[in-house]
């Protein structure tokens, strides 16, 4: 298991905690994973699309400070921070830019943010299902903070009972270690479900993914605040149920996608599509990315 470990990555030291940072292939361009909030080891959870596109472009796995196996956060888990850390964490690996970035769910937030205020060092967006800037603030709206707060309460409580591997946690199963379907799945090789279960417990509770919650809201106003994706942008949108009575998640994603100029596909294979159509994704970003002249050499 050790040897394992070892082999997901290359620690660096970075806003006072060691993160790790994962890279496979080769190519002028690096696509960066940015991971979902709470995904508990993001080397492994993005494996089955990362797989497929390392074979013709250079690929990395940032683990942001409480996520796989890095080390705790000791700033804020503000935007600039996330962002910031990030880049750092990448360029202390030895891996410069120009970079496309590929954000899951919460790393929208941060795609949104990164890209526009570091637009040299960004050439292109891939949504695998990212969050809306927009709609974060829509939802916020919605749900007052006193509301939201005693939700992350009750929901942080509930993590700590599953994070004891108990009845709960084997009666959840579905629902938490197997929710984007990797250990029942055939993407990953037994030693790796092994420790990808190892870290969902691990690191289930992190205080870490309850600030990002926390923070949810001016963290989206700061994407906000850039204004719309300037680069070019590929949007696979799932038809999951986001907490807006106001707005789908998919109504949200399809409006965002129009200002952005954004090619755009619909999924109904839920939000963590990329383990169920890795294939199908792989394929349609390295068509979109050699279209706007980032194919593989």
């Amino acid at each position: 298991m050790q040897k394992a470990i070892m082999e997901k990555g290359k620690k660096v030291e970075v806003g006072g905690t060691s993160l790790n940072v994962y890279t496979e292939g080769s190519g002028p361009v690096t696509i960066v994973f940015m991971s979902g909030g709470g995904v508990t080891l993001p080397v492994l959870e993005y494996k089955p699309i990362y797989r497929r596109m390392s074979q013709k472009y250079r690929i990395a796995v940032v683990e942001k400070a409480g996520y796989g196996l890095s080390g705790s956060a000791k700033t804020p888990r503000t935007i600039e921070n996330l962002v910031g850390e990030d880049r750092e964490a990448l360029r202390r690996a030895g891996i410069e830019p120009p970079y496309v970035l590929a954000a899951h769910s919460y790393s929208g937030l941060e795609a949104v943010y990164w890209a526009n205020t570091y637009p040299d060092e960004v050439k292109a967006v891939l949504s695998m299902d990212m969050g809306i800037p927009d709609y974060a603030l829509l939802q916020a709206e919605e749900v007052p903070d006193e509301k939201r707060d005693r939700l992350l309460a009750k929901q942080h409580k509930l993590l700590k009972l599953i994070a004891k591997r108990g009845l709960l946690a084997r009666l959840l199963k579905n629902r938490t270690e197997n929710v984007s379907g990797l250990i029942a799945g055939n993407e990953l090789t037994d030693e790796e479900k092994q420790l990808y279960r190892e870290y969902f417990y691990k690191n289930i509770a992190n205080r870490e993914y309850i600030e990002e919650s926390r923070l949810m809201t001016a963290n989206a106003a700061a994407a906000v605040g850039t204004g719309y994706l300037r680069c070019p942008c590929c949007f696979y949108i799932s038809d999951m149920k986001g907490m807006s009575k106001k707005k789908t998640w998919r109504q949200a994603g399809l409006e965002y996608a129009e200002k952005c100029g954004a090619e755009v596909h619909l999924s109904d294979r839920g939000h963590m599509m990329y383990t169920a159509i890795p294939g199908e994704m792989a394929d349609t970003f390295e068509k979109f990315l050699a279209a706007h002249g980032m194919g593989a050499e």
